[in-house]
């Protein structure tokens, strides 16, 4: 009786894909993004606000994300 490796699972996961860390990151910034560009669209803006407001919101978001990674980084 060998004990051989067993049967081959599938591929890896490739290096091209994004972890789940980086996918709950970029979700992060665009539930702040789209959050802005819904409170506008509420308040009957213009689209050009509305867009000015989602772009602005994702800004913010990435800036939380930044700021809480920092903090949260020993």
């Amino acid at each position: 009786m060998s004990r051989g490796r067993g049967p081959q699972r599938g591929p890896s996961r490739s290096r091209t894909q994004p972890s789940a860390a980086a996918q709950l990151k970029a979700a992060f910034v665009l539930l702040v993004g789209f959050s802005g560009g819904l409170i506008a669209f509420q308040s009957d803006a213009s689209l050009v606000v509305i867009g000015g407001a989602m772009l602005g919101g994702i800004i913010a978001g990435g800036a939380l994300l930044w700021y809480l990674v920092w903090i949260l980084a020993d």
